[in-house]
Protein backbone atom coordinates (compact mmCIF):
# COMPACT_ATOMS: atom_id res chain seq x y z
CA UNK A 1 0.00 0.00 0.00
CA UNK A 2 1.11 3.18 -0.85
CA UNK A 3 0.63 6.84 0.76
CA UNK A 4 -0.44 8.88 -1.62
CA UNK A 5 -1.22 12.58 -1.40
CA UNK A 6 -3.75 14.45 -3.34
CA UNK A 7 -3.14 18.44 -3.37
CA UNK A 8 -6.15 19.97 -3.86
CA UNK A 9 -10.26 19.31 -3.42
CA UNK A 10 -11.55 20.14 -6.66
CA UNK A 11 -13.30 18.11 -8.87
CA UNK A 12 -9.34 16.63 -10.29
CA UNK A 13 -8.51 16.37 -7.29
CA UNK A 14 -11.39 14.66 -5.51
CA UNK A 15 -11.56 12.54 -8.79
CA UNK A 16 -7.69 11.76 -8.24
CA UNK A 17 -7.99 10.93 -4.57
CA UNK A 18 -11.05 8.19 -5.35
CA UNK A 19 -9.28 6.43 -8.49
CA UNK A 20 -6.00 6.34 -6.41
CA UNK A 21 -7.82 4.71 -3.35
CA UNK A 22 -9.65 2.55 -6.05
CA UNK A 23 -6.10 0.89 -6.20
CA UNK A 24 -5.94 -0.14 -2.83
CA UNK A 25 -3.72 2.97 -1.70
CA UNK A 26 -3.73 4.83 1.28
CA UNK A 27 -4.60 8.56 -0.01
CA UNK A 28 -4.98 12.05 1.76
CA UNK A 29 -6.47 15.42 0.64
CA UNK A 30 -5.10 18.43 1.56
CA UNK A 31 -7.76 21.32 0.96
CA UNK A 32 -6.67 24.80 1.97
CA UNK A 33 -10.52 25.92 1.85
CA UNK A 34 -12.62 24.60 4.61
CA UNK A 35 -14.73 22.56 2.50
CA UNK A 36 -14.59 20.25 -0.67
CA UNK A 37 -14.99 21.48 -4.01
CA UNK A 38 -16.13 25.27 -3.97
CA UNK A 39 -15.34 26.39 -7.70
CA UNK A 40 -18.09 23.04 -8.43
CA UNK A 41 -20.44 25.06 -6.53
CA UNK A 42 -20.93 28.32 -8.85
CA UNK A 43 -20.12 25.77 -12.57
CA UNK A 44 -23.25 26.31 -14.66
CA UNK A 45 -24.35 28.59 -12.71
CA UNK A 46 -25.05 27.08 -10.23
CA UNK A 47 -26.18 24.31 -12.17
CA UNK A 48 -23.09 22.08 -12.24
CA UNK A 49 -22.21 21.00 -16.15
CA UNK A 50 -20.61 18.40 -15.32
CA UNK A 51 -19.89 16.77 -18.70
CA UNK A 52 -20.72 16.87 -22.28
CA UNK A 53 -22.89 13.74 -23.67
CA UNK A 54 -20.82 13.85 -27.53
CA UNK A 55 -18.76 11.53 -29.08
CA UNK A 56 -15.03 11.09 -27.36
CA UNK A 57 -13.85 12.70 -30.84
CA UNK A 58 -15.95 15.57 -30.38
CA UNK A 59 -14.73 15.98 -27.03
CA UNK A 60 -11.43 16.02 -27.88
CA UNK A 61 -12.35 18.80 -30.84
CA UNK A 62 -13.63 21.30 -28.33
CA UNK A 63 -10.26 21.19 -26.56
CA UNK A 64 -8.97 24.34 -27.85
CA UNK A 65 -5.56 24.02 -26.22
CA UNK A 66 -3.00 21.09 -26.58
CA UNK A 67 -5.91 18.43 -27.40
CA UNK A 68 -3.56 15.49 -28.48
CA UNK A 69 -2.39 15.96 -25.05
CA UNK A 70 -5.92 14.18 -23.61
CA UNK A 71 -6.06 11.34 -26.05
CA UNK A 72 -5.02 8.95 -22.92
CA UNK A 73 -7.22 10.53 -20.24
CA UNK A 74 -10.35 10.97 -22.69
CA UNK A 75 -10.66 7.12 -23.08
CA UNK A 76 -9.55 6.02 -20.20
CA UNK A 77 -12.29 7.91 -18.41
CA UNK A 78 -14.62 8.40 -20.60
CA UNK A 79 -17.62 10.77 -20.43
CA UNK A 80 -20.00 7.69 -20.27
CA UNK A 81 -17.76 6.64 -17.34
CA UNK A 82 -18.81 10.28 -15.47
CA UNK A 83 -22.09 9.85 -16.12
CA UNK A 84 -21.88 6.35 -14.20
CA UNK A 85 -20.16 7.31 -11.50
CA UNK A 86 -22.07 10.03 -10.16
CA UNK A 87 -25.28 8.17 -11.34
CA UNK A 88 -23.72 5.38 -9.02
CA UNK A 89 -23.75 8.09 -5.90
CA UNK A 90 -27.02 9.26 -6.34
CA UNK A 91 -27.40 12.14 -8.53
CA UNK A 92 -29.78 11.86 -11.57
CA UNK A 93 -28.67 13.49 -14.81
CA UNK A 94 -30.56 14.59 -17.61
CA UNK A 95 -28.75 15.50 -21.32
CA UNK A 96 -29.81 19.39 -22.52
CA UNK A 97 -29.21 21.20 -25.58
CA UNK A 98 -25.63 21.01 -27.11
CA UNK A 99 -25.59 17.59 -25.12
CA UNK A 100 -24.98 19.44 -21.75
CA UNK A 101 -25.51 17.08 -18.75
CA UNK A 102 -26.50 18.29 -15.93
CA UNK A 103 -27.55 17.46 -12.54
CA UNK A 104 -31.80 16.26 -13.32
CA UNK A 105 -31.84 18.71 -9.41
CA UNK A 106 -30.07 21.73 -11.18
CA UNK A 107 -28.11 21.61 -8.01
CA UNK A 108 -24.43 21.85 -7.85
CA UNK A 109 -24.51 20.89 -4.70
CA UNK A 110 -25.67 17.90 -5.43
CA UNK A 111 -22.38 17.13 -7.75
CA UNK A 112 -20.66 18.21 -4.61
CA UNK A 113 -22.34 16.24 -2.24
CA UNK A 114 -21.87 13.23 -4.43
CA UNK A 115 -17.57 13.71 -4.09
CA UNK A 116 -18.02 13.59 -0.78
CA UNK A 117 -19.53 10.62 -0.54
CA UNK A 118 -17.32 8.74 -2.90
CA UNK A 119 -14.34 10.40 -0.39
CA UNK A 120 -16.05 8.80 2.43
CA UNK A 121 -16.85 5.49 0.67
CA UNK A 122 -13.40 4.85 0.03
CA UNK A 123 -12.13 6.19 3.57
CA UNK A 124 -9.93 8.65 1.91
CA UNK A 125 -8.38 11.45 4.92
CA UNK A 126 -9.65 14.40 4.06
CA UNK A 127 -7.42 17.62 5.82
CA UNK A 128 -9.41 21.05 5.46
CA UNK A 129 -8.21 24.29 6.30
CA UNK A 130 -4.88 23.27 5.54
CA UNK A 131 -1.83 24.84 3.29
CA UNK A 132 0.75 23.40 1.88
CA UNK A 133 4.10 24.99 1.56
CA UNK A 134 6.17 22.48 -0.76
CA UNK A 135 6.91 19.19 -2.05
CA UNK A 136 9.76 17.79 -0.86
CA UNK A 137 11.75 15.24 -2.84
CA UNK A 138 14.93 12.75 -2.91
CA UNK A 139 17.11 11.60 -5.93
CA UNK A 140 14.51 13.21 -7.97
CA UNK A 141 11.61 10.79 -6.51
CA UNK A 142 8.97 13.04 -4.09
CA UNK A 143 9.71 12.20 -0.40
CA UNK A 144 6.69 14.43 0.98
CA UNK A 145 4.89 17.61 1.73
CA UNK A 146 5.56 20.01 4.20
CA UNK A 147 2.35 21.97 5.36
CA UNK A 148 2.81 25.63 6.07
CA UNK A 149 2.51 25.07 9.75
CA UNK A 150 5.28 22.89 9.41
CA UNK A 151 4.21 19.97 9.66
CA UNK A 152 5.47 16.92 7.09
CA UNK A 153 4.04 13.77 5.73
CA UNK A 154 5.21 11.41 4.56
CA UNK A 155 4.16 10.45 0.26
CA UNK A 156 5.36 8.27 -2.03
CA UNK A 157 3.30 9.87 -4.83
CA UNK A 158 1.88 13.23 -5.17
CA UNK A 159 -0.85 14.47 -7.28
CA UNK A 160 -0.99 18.01 -7.31
CA UNK A 161 -4.63 19.46 -8.36
CA UNK A 162 -4.90 22.87 -6.83
CA UNK A 163 -6.91 24.40 -9.99
CA UNK A 164 -6.00 27.73 -12.28
CA UNK A 165 -5.67 31.43 -10.83
CA UNK A 166 -9.37 32.38 -12.32
CA UNK A 167 -12.33 33.06 -9.40
CA UNK A 168 -10.19 33.08 -6.85
CA UNK A 169 -13.00 33.82 -3.90
CA UNK A 170 -13.12 29.94 -4.55
CA UNK A 171 -9.90 29.06 -3.61
CA UNK A 172 -8.11 28.84 -6.90
CA UNK A 173 -4.57 31.30 -6.57
CA UNK A 174 -2.74 29.57 -8.37
CA UNK A 175 -0.42 28.34 -5.63
CA UNK A 176 0.46 25.11 -7.70
CA UNK A 177 2.55 27.44 -9.94
CA UNK A 178 4.96 27.93 -7.73
CA UNK A 179 5.03 24.73 -6.20
CA UNK A 180 5.57 23.27 -9.59
CA UNK A 181 8.01 25.91 -10.66
CA UNK A 182 10.14 25.25 -7.27
CA UNK A 183 10.80 21.44 -8.73
CA UNK A 184 11.98 22.92 -11.97
CA UNK A 185 8.49 22.50 -13.98
CA UNK A 186 7.90 25.73 -16.60
CA UNK A 187 4.74 27.14 -16.41
CA UNK A 188 3.19 28.55 -19.77
CA UNK A 189 2.12 32.01 -19.28
CA UNK A 190 -1.43 32.72 -17.08
CA UNK A 191 -4.20 33.85 -19.30
CA UNK A 192 -8.16 33.93 -18.52
CA UNK A 193 -10.35 32.22 -20.76
CA UNK A 194 -14.02 31.55 -21.10
CA UNK A 195 -14.10 35.29 -20.20
CA UNK A 196 -15.99 38.66 -20.91
CA UNK A 197 -14.11 41.05 -22.91
CA UNK A 198 -13.64 44.88 -22.86
CA UNK A 199 -14.21 46.67 -26.52
CA UNK A 200 -12.96 50.03 -27.80
CA UNK A 201 -16.31 51.11 -29.35
CA UNK A 202 -18.63 53.64 -26.75
CA UNK A 203 -21.63 51.18 -27.16
CA UNK A 204 -21.13 48.88 -24.05
CA UNK A 205 -22.71 51.82 -21.68
CA UNK A 206 -25.61 52.84 -23.96
CA UNK A 207 -26.09 49.09 -24.91
CA UNK A 208 -25.53 47.85 -20.79
CA UNK A 209 -28.28 45.03 -19.87
CA UNK A 210 -28.82 43.92 -23.33
CA UNK A 211 -29.24 40.26 -23.92
CA UNK A 212 -29.07 39.14 -27.31
CA UNK A 213 -30.46 35.73 -28.36
CA UNK A 214 -29.41 33.92 -31.81
CA UNK A 215 -27.18 36.17 -33.17
CA UNK A 216 -23.75 34.80 -34.68
CA UNK A 217 -19.80 36.10 -34.34
CA UNK A 218 -17.35 35.97 -36.35
CA UNK A 219 -14.02 36.78 -35.28
CA UNK A 220 -11.17 38.15 -37.23
CA UNK A 221 -7.67 38.78 -36.28
CA UNK A 222 -5.03 41.63 -37.32
CA UNK A 223 -4.47 39.72 -40.59
CA UNK A 224 -8.50 40.60 -41.84
CA UNK A 225 -8.23 36.40 -41.31
CA UNK A 226 -11.23 34.86 -39.64
CA UNK A 227 -10.49 32.38 -37.29
CA UNK A 228 -13.98 31.68 -35.10
CA UNK A 229 -17.89 31.44 -35.87
CA UNK A 230 -20.51 30.88 -33.72
CA UNK A 231 -24.28 31.04 -32.61
CA UNK A 232 -26.16 31.62 -29.60
CA UNK A 233 -26.40 34.51 -26.89
CA UNK A 234 -24.44 37.56 -25.67
CA UNK A 235 -24.64 40.41 -23.72
CA UNK A 236 -23.68 43.70 -23.23
CA UNK A 237 -22.26 45.28 -19.77
CA UNK A 238 -21.12 49.00 -18.88
CA UNK A 239 -17.80 47.52 -19.53
CA UNK A 240 -18.19 45.51 -22.59
CA UNK A 241 -19.34 41.95 -23.45
CA UNK A 242 -20.00 38.72 -22.56
CA UNK A 243 -22.14 35.43 -22.73
CA UNK A 244 -21.88 31.98 -23.98
CA UNK A 245 -20.35 33.16 -27.81
CA UNK A 246 -18.41 35.81 -26.25
CA UNK A 247 -16.64 33.31 -23.40
CA UNK A 248 -15.92 30.97 -25.97
CA UNK A 249 -14.59 33.18 -28.72
CA UNK A 250 -11.97 34.31 -25.81
CA UNK A 251 -10.80 30.52 -25.91
CA UNK A 252 -9.50 31.43 -29.02
CA UNK A 253 -8.24 34.64 -28.82
CA UNK A 254 -4.70 33.79 -27.34
CA UNK A 255 -2.39 36.56 -26.76
CA UNK A 256 -4.28 39.91 -27.08
CA UNK A 257 -1.55 41.75 -26.28
CA UNK A 258 0.57 41.44 -29.16
CA UNK A 259 -2.99 40.41 -31.26
CA UNK A 260 -6.08 42.47 -32.57
CA UNK A 261 -9.08 41.17 -33.05
CA UNK A 262 -12.39 42.26 -34.17
CA UNK A 263 -15.61 40.37 -33.72
CA UNK A 264 -18.78 40.94 -35.83
CA UNK A 265 -22.21 40.61 -34.91
CA UNK A 266 -24.95 38.86 -37.10
CA UNK A 267 -27.65 40.29 -35.45
CA UNK A 268 -29.84 38.54 -38.37
CA UNK A 269 -28.25 35.41 -38.56
CA UNK A 270 -31.37 33.63 -40.24
CA UNK A 271 -32.03 36.22 -43.22
CA UNK A 272 -29.69 36.63 -45.68
CA UNK A 273 -29.00 40.28 -47.45
CA UNK A 274 -31.76 39.54 -49.78
CA UNK A 275 -34.73 38.15 -46.96
CA UNK A 276 -33.44 41.12 -44.65
CA UNK A 277 -34.27 43.85 -47.35
CA UNK A 278 -37.23 42.31 -48.04
CA UNK A 279 -38.33 42.58 -44.47
CA UNK A 280 -36.97 46.15 -43.94
CA UNK A 281 -38.99 47.32 -47.22
CA UNK A 282 -41.90 45.11 -45.51
CA UNK A 283 -41.09 47.47 -42.22
CA UNK A 284 -40.59 50.82 -43.87
CA UNK A 285 -44.14 49.78 -45.92
CA UNK A 286 -46.12 49.81 -42.20
CA UNK A 287 -44.06 52.89 -40.53
CA UNK A 288 -43.83 54.98 -44.52
CA UNK A 289 -44.64 58.15 -43.03
CA UNK A 290 -42.57 57.97 -39.75
CA UNK A 291 -38.85 58.90 -39.31
CA UNK A 292 -36.36 56.15 -40.12
CA UNK A 293 -35.69 55.99 -35.97
CA UNK A 294 -38.87 54.90 -35.74
CA UNK A 295 -39.11 52.61 -38.18
CA UNK A 296 -36.89 49.79 -36.46
CA UNK A 297 -38.69 48.50 -33.27
CA UNK A 298 -40.42 45.78 -35.02
CA UNK A 299 -36.84 44.47 -35.98
CA UNK A 300 -34.76 45.58 -33.06
CA UNK A 301 -34.14 46.03 -29.44
CA UNK A 302 -35.28 49.34 -28.55
CA UNK A 303 -31.53 49.58 -26.91
CA UNK A 304 -30.03 48.72 -30.28
CA UNK A 305 -31.88 51.14 -32.74
CA UNK A 306 -30.03 54.02 -31.83
CA UNK A 307 -26.18 52.51 -32.72
CA UNK A 308 -27.86 50.62 -35.85
CA UNK A 309 -29.24 54.24 -36.97
CA UNK A 310 -25.53 55.60 -36.76
CA UNK A 311 -24.10 52.36 -37.94
CA UNK A 312 -26.41 52.97 -41.33
CA UNK A 313 -25.23 56.55 -42.20
CA UNK A 314 -28.93 57.50 -42.46
CA UNK A 315 -30.12 60.48 -40.48
CA UNK A 316 -32.79 59.42 -37.85
CA UNK A 317 -34.75 62.28 -39.20
CA UNK A 318 -35.31 60.77 -42.60
CA UNK A 319 -38.81 60.23 -43.57
CA UNK A 320 -38.88 56.30 -44.27
CA UNK A 321 -40.64 56.64 -47.75
CA UNK A 322 -37.68 58.85 -48.62
CA UNK A 323 -34.89 56.48 -47.78
CA UNK A 324 -33.21 55.05 -51.11
CA UNK A 325 -31.85 51.61 -52.07
CA UNK A 326 -28.54 52.49 -51.57
CA UNK A 327 -29.36 53.70 -47.96
CA UNK A 328 -31.55 50.37 -47.13
CA UNK A 329 -28.47 48.55 -47.93
CA UNK A 330 -26.08 50.13 -45.57
CA UNK A 331 -28.96 49.58 -43.35
CA UNK A 332 -28.51 45.61 -44.01
CA UNK A 333 -24.62 45.93 -43.98
CA UNK A 334 -25.13 47.56 -40.16
CA UNK A 335 -27.30 45.02 -39.03
CA UNK A 336 -25.47 41.90 -40.40
CA UNK A 337 -22.53 43.17 -40.07
CA UNK A 338 -22.04 45.03 -36.30
CA UNK A 339 -17.71 45.53 -35.70
CA UNK A 340 -16.83 45.60 -32.34
CA UNK A 341 -13.03 46.06 -31.80
CA UNK A 342 -11.91 43.83 -28.45
CA UNK A 343 -9.82 45.93 -26.03
CA UNK A 344 -8.44 43.62 -23.16
CA UNK A 345 -10.48 40.31 -21.77
CA UNK A 346 -11.94 41.22 -18.26
CA UNK A 347 -9.36 40.76 -15.29
CA UNK A 348 -8.47 36.71 -14.73
CA UNK A 349 -10.68 36.64 -11.39
CA UNK A 350 -14.01 37.00 -13.70
CA UNK A 351 -12.62 34.10 -15.94
CA UNK A 352 -14.71 30.29 -15.98
CA UNK A 353 -10.59 28.75 -16.36
CA UNK A 354 -7.40 29.44 -16.94
CA UNK A 355 -5.40 29.28 -19.60
CA UNK A 356 -1.81 28.25 -19.51
CA UNK A 357 -0.18 26.04 -16.53
CA UNK A 358 2.25 23.26 -16.27
CA UNK A 359 3.65 22.72 -19.58
CA UNK A 360 2.57 19.25 -21.29
CA UNK A 361 5.32 18.31 -22.88
CA UNK A 362 7.03 18.21 -19.35
CA UNK A 363 4.09 15.78 -18.57
CA UNK A 364 3.56 11.88 -19.32
CA UNK A 365 0.02 12.00 -21.23
CA UNK A 366 -0.61 8.51 -20.90
CA UNK A 367 -0.05 8.66 -16.67
CA UNK A 368 -0.07 12.30 -15.86
CA UNK A 369 2.99 12.02 -14.35
CA UNK A 370 5.40 14.49 -14.26
CA UNK A 371 8.83 13.48 -16.67
CA UNK A 372 11.37 15.72 -14.12
CA UNK A 373 9.96 14.43 -10.89
CA UNK A 374 8.90 11.26 -10.47
CA UNK A 375 6.39 10.34 -8.51
CA UNK A 376 4.35 13.83 -9.26
CA UNK A 377 1.29 13.71 -11.20
CA UNK A 378 -0.83 16.90 -12.17
CA UNK A 379 -4.69 16.40 -12.74
CA UNK A 380 -6.85 19.62 -14.08
CA UNK A 381 -7.29 22.97 -14.49
CA UNK A 382 -3.30 23.07 -13.66
CA UNK A 383 -2.14 22.19 -16.73
CA UNK A 384 -2.02 23.93 -19.92
CA UNK A 385 -5.16 22.70 -21.14
CA UNK A 386 -8.97 24.48 -21.45
CA UNK A 387 -11.68 24.68 -23.30
CA UNK A 388 -14.91 26.16 -24.82
CA UNK A 389 -17.62 25.97 -22.45
CA UNK A 390 -20.36 23.05 -22.72
CA UNK A 391 -18.84 20.42 -19.76
CA UNK A 392 -15.74 20.08 -21.47
CA UNK A 393 -13.43 21.58 -18.54
CA UNK A 394 -15.14 19.64 -16.24
CA UNK A 395 -14.45 16.33 -17.94
CA UNK A 396 -10.38 17.13 -18.58
CA UNK A 397 -10.53 18.03 -14.81
CA UNK A 398 -12.31 13.95 -14.22
CA UNK A 399 -10.49 12.76 -16.67
CA UNK A 400 -7.00 13.76 -15.81
CA UNK A 401 -8.08 13.38 -12.16
CA UNK A 402 -8.79 9.98 -12.85
CA UNK A 403 -5.49 8.50 -14.76
CA UNK A 404 -3.41 10.44 -12.31
CA UNK A 405 -4.61 8.72 -9.57
CA UNK A 406 -4.66 5.25 -11.68
CA UNK A 407 -1.33 5.79 -12.37
CA UNK A 408 -0.21 7.07 -8.99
Amino acid sequence: MKNIVVIGAGPAGMMAAYSAAENGNFVTIIEKNNRVGRKLLITGKGRCNLTNACEIEELIENVTTNNRFLYSSFYTFTNTDVMDIFERYGVKLKVERGNRVFPESDRAMDVVDAMYRMINHKNIKLMTDTSVKEIKTKDNHVKSVVLKNGKEIHADSVILATGGASYKRTGSTGDGYKIAKKLGHTIVDIKPSLVGMEIIENYSERLSGLNLRNISISVYDKRNKKIYEDFGEMEFHDYGIDGPVIKSASCIMKDISKESYKINLDLKPALNDEKLDKRIQRDFQKYINKRFSESLKDLLPSKLIPIIVELSGINPKTMVNSITREERKNLVKAIKNMTLTVKRYRPIEEAIVTSGGIKTSEINSSTMESKIVQGLFFAGEIIDVDAYTGGFNLQIAFSTGYLAGMNA
